[in-house]
């Protein structure tokens, strides 16, 4: 698995990823001295499973982090 980092301003922001079954948008709040942590998951469908996005806590993402590698950068 690989994970992606990046530092933003505080403020809104929207992480946005592409996949075969449609695009996926998710708007959070940064705020300033703090991780944020955004899994990107296969959830079901009725006939195939499509791209999900959703906001963990910062122990759930150190954790998943931790199993994962850096990609390089984008």
């Amino acid at each position: 698995m690989t994970y992606f980092y990046t530092e933003v301003t505080p403020g809104q922001h929207t992480i946005a990823t592409e996949s075969e079954f449609g695009d996926n948008m998710l708007n959070i709040v940064a705020e300033g001295g703090k991780n944020h942590f955004i899994r990107n998951y296969i959830k079901m469908g009725v006939f195939i499973g499509g791209a999900n996005l959703e906001v963990v806590s910062e122990e759930e993402g150190k954790k998943a982090v931790n199993q994962c590698r850096r990609a390089a950068n984008f």
